[in-house]
């Protein structure tokens, strides 16, 4: 076998010997990850003190971008049920969308709370009310949950200003002319809603039928296990959950129209941070959730204190699927696909999508798999006129989206939120990831026809 055909096969080999390991043999998932990564870097020829250093490269990338978020968002989620504030929520979208929508509902909050938030930052914000509404409602997690993900997924895959989208355009303006920032939202809009709709509340009422998942952990943190005399508004509990969101929109905002130097700017960036933004967030509920609804100071400590223990298992699980990630990319994967895709006589949408499609399978992470397609397409699309890149990069941004799986930290992510065993994420994330992908890329050629 060549060097590259065989850089191919490890993955695949690492990923099913993971299944096993932890769905026949119920071994650790982190441990279990640790022993892919050791296996993969091994196997592919890196230096033997390299793999465990790319391990925590990744581990370390993964938990410094989402470990303060999650906590953070696990806080403010305590303090949204222990407030009653989540029953509050509840019950308004009960009454308003009526049962048989609801999950039109969360994915239509989740698209919108998404748009300038990361994928585990809209999670986090979002996943108190869910689990209150399948409680009241009785609906299958699922049925809801699918459609909250799907929502908050297009958006991050297909949209900027998140990374990955962003980056492919930077690479462009670069290498093969410029892609409009306005186009590429319009063109985003107009692919991510129907894609949002099949793979959210459709596919979700299908597979939420036939999965069926307790609420486990994470649901019981976030249950009220103290009685509040005094719940809050709903209009002062939106507030409470949108405040990171819209201190993230200001410095969206500022960057799109103030220059670098501006004092304005500068503070927006500052309070749109992610982890600031969220601190703030976190701040003003410990009093609109938690002192102007009666609580003192040792009941407010006490939600935040005991709503962390579970959260550093899931943090360790995920961060190794960071870590897991960042191995196969240093293997050179990435590489011997790009060396697969040359020469070959595909339109510039489709070798896009299937490059990033291709990267992301066997390495993981969608930014990285945006990222290199983006860099292996430009000198092609150079030379190729007439090729619309705001469509480019959104079909690029669904090929990054395609089959999440083991090597993926939004897959272990999903599982432990959710509670769900390694086949049961595979059956239902990975499937709605897929889903993405494949009607994304449709509805992108579709468009590219008509304008």
């Amino acid at each position: 076998m060549s060097h590259n055909s065989t850089l191919l096969l490890i993955p695949v080999i690492a990923v099913i010997g993971l299944i096993v390991l932890i769905a026949r043999f119920k071994l650790n998932s982190f441990v279990a990850l640790m022993l892919a990564s050791l296996f993969v870097g091994l196997c592919s020829g890196m230096k033997v003190a390299d793999v465990p250093k790319s391990f925590l490269e990744g581990m370390g990338k993964v938990l410094g971008d989402i470990a303060m978020v999650i906590g953070l968002g696990t806080i403010l989620g305590k303090m949204l049920a222990e407030s009653g504030g989540a029953q509050v929520v509840a019950d308004k979208l009960i009454r308003a969308s009526g049962e048989k929508k609801l999950h039109w509902a969360m994915m239509f909050i989740a698209f919108l709370v998404g748009v300038p938030v990361f994928f585990a930052v809209g999670l986090v914000l979002l996943v108190p009310i869910l689990f209150t509404v399948a409680r009241e409602t009785r609906t299958p997690l699922l049925r809801l949950g699918i459609p909250l993900v799907a929502g908050l997924s297009v958006v991050h895959g297909l949209m900027p200003p998140h990374p990955g989208p962003v980056a492919a355009m930077g690479i462009f303006n670069e290498a093969a002319g410029k892609a409009d920032m306005g186009k590429t939202i319009l063109y985003a809009l107009l692919v991510g809603l129907p894609t949002a709709a099949v793979a959210g509340p459709l596919f979700g009422k299908f597979v939420g039928d036939r999965v069926s998942l307790g609420l486990g952990v994470p649901a019981e943190q976030m249950s009220p296990k103290t009685e509040t005399k005094v719940p809050p508004s709903f209009a002062i509990t939106v507030f409470t959950i949108l405040l990171p969101v819209l201190l993230m929109l200001t410095a969206t905002v500022a960057d799109l129209a103030l220059p670098k130097e501006n004092l304005l700017r500068q503070c927006g960036d500052f309070v749109g941070q992610p982890s600031v933004a969220m601190v703030l967030a976190v701040l003003f509920s410990f009093y609109s959730f938690g002192f102007a609804r009666g609580f003192d100071r040792e009941q407010v400590l006490k939600f935040s204190n005991e709503c962390l223990a579970p959260v550093a298992s899931m943090l360790l699980v995920v961060g190794a699927g960071g870590g897991f990630s960042k191995v196969l990319e240093h293997s050179g994967v990435g590489r011997a696909i790009a060396g697969l895709t040359e020469g070959r006589n595909l339109s510039p949408l489709l070798l896009g999508w299937l490059v990033a499609a291709l990267i992301r399978v066997a390495t993981g992470s969608a930014t990285v798999a945006i990222t290199m397609a983006a860099g292996i397409v430009a000198p092609i699309v150079a030379k190729a006129p007439g090729v619309h890149l705001e469509l480019l990069v959104i079909a690029m941004g669904a090929g990054s989206t395609i089959l999440s799986h083991v090597n993926d930290g939004g897959f272990w992510f999903v599982k432990e939120y959710f509670n769900m065993t390694v086949p049961q994420t595979l059956k239902t994330w990975t499937v709605m990831e897929t889903i993405i992908s494949i009607v994304a890329l449709l509805l992108v050629l579709l468009l590219n026809l008509l304008v």
